[in-house]
C-alpha cells in the first residue's frame, strides 16, 4: 500500500542534503566545540557555518543567532530569560489564546511565581487584533508574545504591527516562528521583532535542535546553567550535528523560498476545493485569512476526528486532529474553541499540511479516499441523521 504524508507541522523527514552535511559530524569531526586543540575547532568552524546559515534564513546578523534544542526551549528561554531578568516589583506579559502550549504553559508557569498574564482573545479569523494588544498593555507590561503562524490553523499573524505597538510601549516582543520558517519569509529585522523561536525538525532537520534569534542588546537572563556557550545564554555542550543540520535545512529553506510556497499553495488550494466540492456539511477554519500556503484545517460535521485520522490511517494517509504535542488531550484543541468553534466541531476537525514531497497525485488520492470514509463515520455517528 502507497502512503502519503500530511502531517508536515508535526514534523518533517531529514532532507538527504541535510543528512549529508551532518554526517561527518558523527564520524569524522567529533571534537568538543569548545575545546582549544584542532578537534575542536575544526567542530567549531562547522558549527559557525550553521549559524551563519540560519542567520542569512532570517536576515540577520550570526551573533544574533541561539542554538537551543528546539522550538520549545527558544520560546522559554526568550518569555523567561526577558521577564526573570526584570526586577520590577510588578511585571505583565501579553500573549493570545492561540499559542502553542510551549508558550502558554510558560506564561502560566510566569503567574505561579507572581506575574500578571493577559490572554488576547480572537475571533474566528484566527489573527490577533493589533488594537487588543494595544489595549491590554500596562505600564509594568515587560513581554508580549504572539507566534507568527498558527501551528493548526496556519493563520499568520500581523507580527510587524504588533511588535511595533510592543515597542512603543517600552515591552520586549517574542514571537513562535517554528510554523511560519521556510514556509514564508520570516526577516526578523523587517518584522521588528526581539525574539524569534524556530525548530530543525519543522524544516527537514533532525529532532532535538533549533535556535532563537536575539535582538542585539536585549537583556536576557539564562535559564540553564554551567558552562558559558552561546555567548552565555546557553549552557551545555555544543550540539554540533544538530547545528549543521539546522544551517544545511535553513540554507534549502531560503533557496527554496521562491518556489515552494506557491506550489505549496496550489496544493492546498487543490485540497480544499476538492473537499468543499465533493462532501457536504464541511469548512475551513480560518479560511478568510492569510495563511502559510501548506497548512488547512478542515471541519467535517457528524465526524470524530480521531476516528477519522485512524480511518486515514489504515488507507495509508498520515494526518492529524489537532497539534502533535497535544494528541492524546481528552479536551478538544484549545486553538479551534478560541476561534468560537464548539467543542463537538473542534474534535470534527483535521489538520492536512503538506510538504516536499507532496505532489498533485497525492492530494488526488486523498480526495478519493475522503468521501467514503466521512461518509462511513457519519453513518456510525448518533448525531447524524442522513
Amino acid at each position: 500500500m502507497q502512503r502519503y504524508y500530511f502531517d508536515h507541522n508535526a514534523t518533517t523527514p531529514v532532507d538527504p542534503a541535510v543528512l549529508d552535511a551532518m554526517l561527518p559530524t558523527l564520524t569524522e569531526v567529533y571534537g568538543n566545540a569548545s575545546s582549544i586543540h584542532r578537534f575542536g575547532q575544526d567542530a567549531r568552524r562547522l558549527a559557525e557555518v550553521g549559524r551563519q546559515q540560519v542567520a542569512s534564513l532570517l536576515g540577520t546578523k550570526p551573533r544574533q543567532i541561539v542554538f537551543t534544542s528546539g522550538g520549545t526551549e527558544a520560546d522559554n528561554m526568550a518569555i523567561l530569560g526577558t521577564v526573570r531578568s526584570n526586577t520590577s516589583a510588578k511585571r505583565h506579559v501579553i500573549t493570545s489564546t492561540i499559542e502553542h502550549p510551549a508558550v502558554l504553559k510558560t506564561c502560566q508557569q510566569l503567574e505561579q511565581e507572581g506575574v500578571e498574564a493577559t490572554y488576547i482573545s480572537v475571533g474566528a479569523s484566527g489573527v490577533v487584533d493589533p488594537e487588543d494588544v494595544r489595549r491590554a498593555l500596562r505600564p509594568e507590561t515587560v513581554l508580549v508574545s504572539i507566534m507568527h503562524a498558527n501551528n493548526e490553523l496556519g493563520t499568520i499573524q500581523p507580527i510587524p504591527e504588533i511588535a511595533a505597538i510592543a515597542r512603543e510601549a517600552g515591552a520586549a516582543f517574542h514571537t513562535d516562528g517554528v510554523q511560519s520558517t521556510g514556509k514564508i519569509p520570516t526577516p526578523v529585522e523587517e518584522l521588528g521583532v526581539d525574539f524569534f523561536a524556530l525548530s530543525g525538525h519543522k524544516i527537514y532537520a533532525p529532532k532535538g535542535i533549533g535556535a532563537l534569534y536575539v535582538r542585539q542588546g536585549i537583556d536576557l537572563e539564562s535559564i540553564s546553567y554551567g558552562g558559558k556557550q552561546e555567548r552565555g545564554r546557553r549552557a551545555g555542550t555544543d550540539n554540533v550535528p544538530g547545528m549543521v543540520a539546522l544551517g544545511a535545512a535553513a540554507e534549502l529553506a531560503e533557496s527554496n523560498l521562491a518556489t515552494q510556497p506557491a506550489r505549496l499553495g496550489a496544493l492546498r488550494d487543490r485540497l480544499e476545493r476538492g473537499v468543499m466540492e465533493t462532501i457536504s456539511d464541511c469548512w475551513v477554519n480560518g479560511a478568510g485569512s492569510a495563511r502559510t500556503p501548506n497548512t488547512t484545517n478542515i471541519g467535517f460535521d457528524h465526524v470524530e476526528g480521531e476516528a477519522m485520522v485512524i480511518a486515514l490511517d489504515l488507507k495509508g494517509f498520515g494526518v492529524s486532529s489537532g497539534a502533535a504535542c497535544s494528541s492524546g488531550a481528552v479536551e478538544p484543541s484549545h486553538v479551534l474553541t478560541a476561534i468560537g468553534l464548539t467543542k463537538e466541531q473542534a474534535r470534527s476537525s483535521i489538520r492536512f499540511s503538506l510538504g516536499k514531497q507532496t505532489d498533485e497525485p497525492a492530494v488526488d488520492a486523498l480526495l478519493e479516499a475522503l468521501p467514503e470514509i466521512v461518509n462511513r463515520l457519519r453513518i456510525l455517528s448518533p448525531s447524524y441523521s442522513g
